[in-house]
């Protein structure tokens, strides 16, 4: 979190930078709208908590919280406590989009269980505005942090395998998965499915680093100073 040069936007600020943080409200009415609607799942063990979504949705609500607050108070370390909460939130909120809209462009059944019927805005609410909002916000207010490969590694990995042990115990006492995709595959299947999962994670966090240079300039600076 070396030097803010490269920034793009200045933040923390009480201009875009806080109207940007705002649309946290995004957040909070795709929980509101789990707690007005409760299902099958909600009444099981580990609540919608089971959905990776939604474990994605509260970090990406804290991350822009911390970010508000840094806003409001022109809080330095709360911004600094933001930009490293991005590093984990805005990959995977990327992971998340990238894998619900691509299974659901085949069979939405399969990651959404058939009682959960969603407005399309609803929807877009879960999985797509959370990735945007945190790409805006890393992208464009937040000081050069591109991902090396040893957090692109132990990031997505420490991710995958907390939640799969996480989702397992879930099993344990609801005897069901959230996803329907992981009731009709093997346990071998299920793994590929987390260990792919990480993979593209990694994926995601090493290009969302390299999206940081294209739009900040960060690498041409580098190839300056090298010169």
């Amino acid at each position: 979190m070396a030097g803010r040069s490269s920034q793009r936007i200045h933040s923390p600020s009480r201009g875009i930078s806080m109207l940007v943080h705002a649309c946290l409200i995004s957040f909070s009415n795709s929980f509101d709208f789990l707690l007005k609607n409760p299902n099958e799942i909600s009444k099981g063990y580990g609540w919608h908590f089971q959905f990776l979504t939604i474990i994605a949705l509260a970090l990406a609500t804290i991350t822009f919280l911390v970010g508000f607050l840094a806003d409001l108070f022109l809080w330095q370390n709360a911004f600094i406590v933001k930009n490293w909460l991005a590093v984990g939130s805005a990959p995977l909120e990327v992971l998340i989009s990238i894998l619900y809209w691509g299974i659901s462009a085949i069979d939405r059944d399969l990651v959404v269980p058939p009682e959960m019927l969603l407005d399309p805005f609803v929807d877009m609410g879960f999985h797509l505005f959370p990735a945007l909002l945190l790409l805006i916000d890393v992208l464009l207010l937040s000081p050069p942090w591109a991902f090396t490969f040893l957090p692109a590694l132990l990031i997505p990995s420490g991710i995958a395998t907390g939640y799969w042990v996480w989702l397992e115990h879930c099993f344990s006492v609801n005897q069901n998965y959230p996803y329907p995709l992981l009731n009709v595959i093997e346990p071998k299947g299920r793994i590929a499915v987390f260990v792919g999962s990480a993979v593209m994670m990694m994926v995601c966090a090493l290009g969302i680093g390299w999206g940081y240079g294209r739009v900040n300039g960060v690498a041409k600076e580098v190839e300056k100073k090298g010169a």
